[in-house]
């Protein structure tokens, strides 16, 4: 447990084991990736909104320079903003309170994980100052990425150390949970967020060491003369798509599944309802997708010259894992049933999450079937139908957390003037971006191209979509903004302002002191999290 002082001090904030300094360590360091990913989404915006070089320097670079920025982006939001955001911040700070636990615990390679995250954020930044960037996509697809003249170490390197973060992470809390829980605290006494965080983290401990494996052969092929993707020297470079898919598609749930843990917590506060279907969704949603999750990533690869029996079999289980989701969807509307209902900015973003995991959902469908995916894949349907259902949906879910939990972690009330109209600039602004992509990738548009003077006719789109952006920048400058000025100098927050039963809210301070509770707890065998009666 940690005895650190609870004033500041940059020497106690380096050296910190503190679960909560080490969640808001890792808040801000997923925020400034966020922020420079963001900017690299402006410059693809911008530069299509016009056919032909935009903003690019000339034609002959374009291409290489529009490659660096999409590189960044992909690569700096999951890895660098999402994961750490939802399992590193989120986790770090609210697990071991509503579990109860003083801390988490191995506080020292919980604080060694935070500064390997911190290391793999330089790295990525460093993009920027090299003369031989990453010219890798974020994927790092061979043999693309092994013959161009971009550094791909730096690729590799960042992956290696965001990976060995979250690997470090997931063992911590998954120790944390099984046995650090409050006396009398059962499994099914545990808040939905702690369920989606465990069940992410084993996703993390069995699939992350595929992606590492993978990036390390890419390593030694294109600097020690490895053939592992060679054809001609009897490599495949369909394995590297193979392994990439087998934890990339995985880790799209290591996201979903904290944001819809968050959503959970803010909406069966903010409704005053017991969750709908409890342990449907915990034991058939959540570990339903752990189960079904590492059988659906060919679907990523239908079009790469598989034998159509293999495309049918991952068609079935890319349907199938829509059942586990489904609870999961189920349960969230059912908690809103007959609720009464608080519209605070949270409760707002969350809303609007439900809108966003809707469009997201029903667009992936034909996204699974393969008659309709040999048409659709590598087309701007595919990048639309990706931000709803996790881009933006998670990130939405991330920015509901913190409205929800800034009064815990700050000790005030964020502003709700600006925090209103950031969210309404967010919510306008990213379906004038990305519902226009579902239109042109019908019709035609490729993915990844930063000239279309082929397809001139989707000019007026990208130009909307560049207006979307624009106003999405707005909103996200106005909603950090807003977090800054009220951690200074907002309203002081009543102890329990949402009038929340967990033990997070309940039984600790705003902001909780060294080892977070001034009392032992225990609890009795008829508490629950949400127990607000009807």
């Amino acid at each position: 447990m940690s005895t650190e002082s609870h004033g500041f001090s940059l020497r106690e904030w380096i050296f910190t084991t503190d679960h909560k300094r080490i969640g808001v360590l890792y808040l801000i360091g997923s925020m400034a990736a966020f922020a420079v990913a963001g900017i690299m989404a402006l410059l693809i915006r911008l530069e299509q909104s016009s056919v032909g070089p935009t903003i690019v320097a000339d034609v002959a670079t374009g291409g290489n320079q529009y490659n660096v920025w999409l590189y960044f982006h992909g690569a700096a939001m999951i890895l660098g903003f999402l994961i750490p955001g939802l399992t590193g911040f989120a986790a770090n700070y609210f697990l071991p309170l509503m579990i109860g636990a003083k801390d988490v615990a191995f506080p020292r390679v919980n604080a060694f994980s935070v500064w390997l995250f911190y290391a793999g954020i330089v790295m990525a930044l460093l993009t920027f100052v090299v003369n031989d960037p990453p010219d890798v996509m974020w994927t790092g697809y061979p043999p693309y990425s092994i013959l161009t003249s971009g550094n791909t170490a730096f690729y590799v390197f960042t992956v290696h150390l965001l990976g060995f973060a979250s690997i470090l992470g997931a063992v911590n809390f998954l120790v944390t949970v099984i046995y650090m829980r409050a006396p009398g605290m059962g499994w099914n006494q545990l808040n939905m967020f702690v369920w989606s965080t465990v069940t992410a983290f084993v996703i993390q401990l069995v699939f992350v060491p595929v992606l590492a494996s993978a990036v390390t052969m890419l390593l030694f092929d294109k600097y020690l003369g490895t053939h592992f993707f060679d054809p001609a020297k009897g490599g495949d470079v369909l394995l590297y798509q193979n392994l990439f898919w087998f934890y990339s598609h995985p880790a799209v749930y290591v996201i979903l599944l904290p944001a819809l843990g968050i959503l959970f917590e803010v909406i069966a506060t903010s409704c005053k309802n017991m969750v709908f279907n409890y342990k449907a969704a915990v034991y058939g949603g959540m570990w339903g997708i752990v189960l079904i999750s590492g059988e659906v990533w060919v679907h990523h690869l239908y079009i790469t010259g598989m034998p159509d029996w293999i495309r049918i079999g991952q068609m079935v289980s890319t349907l199938l894992i829509s059942v586990p989701v489904g609870l999961l969807a189920i349960s969230m509307f059912g908690t809103l049933y007959r609720g009464a209902i608080t519209y605070t900015i949270a409760m707002k973003y969350a809303t609007a999450c439900l809108f966003l995991f809707l469009i997201g959902g029903l667009t992936g469908i034909p996204l699974a079937m393969t008659v309709m995916t040999v048409h659709l894949s590598e087309t701007s349907f595919v990048h639309a139908h990706f931000h709803y259902i996790m881009g933006i949906f998670a990130t939405f879910s991330v920015f509901a957390g913190v409205y929800y939990w800034f009064p815990k972690m700050t000790g005030k009330l964020a502003g709700e003037k600006l925090g209103n109209l950031g969210f309404w600039f967010n919510f306008v602004g990213v379906n004038v971006t990305f519902f226009p992509l579902f239109i042109i990738g019908v019709q035609g548009m490729p993915r990844r191209y930063w000239n279309y003077e082929m397809f001139p006719q989707f000019e007026p789109f990208h130009k909307v979509a560049m207006l979307g952006s624009l106003i999405v920048a707005v909103g996200m400058a106005l909603t950090i903004y807003n977090w800054i000025v009220s951690a200074i100098s907002g309203e002081k927050a009543p102890a329990n302002p949402w009038k929340s039963a967990s033990l997070e809210w309940t039984d600790c301070a705003n902001p909780p002191g060294p080892g977070n509770f001034t009392k032992d707890i225990t609890v009795s065998a008829d508490w629950t999290p949400y127990n607000y009666g009807r």
